[in-house]
């Protein structure tokens, strides 16, 4: 076994109460997104999407937030993808962020539907031109031979769109995770974490204080 037990530090970054915290989450998510992007992170957009497939196991990714409003948290995929099979099973989803530099952790919980197609578009065509190529030459989650079969296929793609307007692929798109849950993370001393709650109903959100 490989001993991992001398790993350990202190978290000493700050404190999160529940009486200065947000009434509205979306207003916490906000001011703590701030504080991270300040931080000048690699890649202050990066989160965890957690989906299950419909024999009811996890599975987690790394995906870009690439917008977020009361309506909830936009990203993008391959509609053919296993994170877009199983929310065609199972719309329930969970983003995760780790803002590490910060002591901190949001996850948020919620249901997931696409979004309009002309959000898609106006999002594809602010892409670099690589990246709208690589929408279409990636059948995501699918077997792959090898890199060179991608690569030629990439190639293959780029002479044929060449002086011309990418169209936006039919097997790609949006997604917004709507929120019903979140919780945010506040690293302690001695493991006295701060943990708050709060849950949407149909009289608006409330908050609470968990045990770390």
């Amino acid at each position: 076994m490989v001993d991992l037990f001398d790993i350990r530090r202190e978290y000493t970054a700050g404190r999160l109460d529940e009486n200065t915290a947000a009434e509205n989450p979306m207003t916490q998510f906000h001011a703590w997104f701030e504080e991270q992007k300040a931080a000048r992170p690699d890649e202050p957009t990066m989160m965890t999407v957690a989906s299950c497939d419909s024999e009811g196991q996890p599975w987690q990714r790394i995906l870009l937030l690439k917008s977020y409003d009361e309506d909830g948290f936009v990203f993008f995929t391959n509609y053919t993808s296993n994170k877009a099979r199983h929310f065609g099973d199972n719309p329930k989803a969970a983003l995760h962020f780790a803002w590490l530099a910060q002591e901190r952790q949001a996850m948020v919980q919620g249901v997931v539907t696409k979004i309009s197609r002309e959000e898609t578009e106006a999002y594809f065509h602010s892409r670099p031109r690589e990246s709208q190529l690589g929408a279409w030459a990636s059948d995501q989650s699918a077997p792959l031979a090898n890199r060179a079969e991608l690569e030629a296929r990439f190639e293959k793609l780029k002479s044929e769109f060449e002086g011309c307007e990418i169209p936006v692929p039919d097997h790609w798109g949006g997604y917004r995770l709507s929120p019903q849950r979140f919780e945010f993370w506040q690293g302690g001393e001695a493991r006295l974490h701060d943990r708050l709650e709060y849950l949407h109903d149909v009289k608006g959100w409330t908050k609470q204080r968990l045990n770390p």
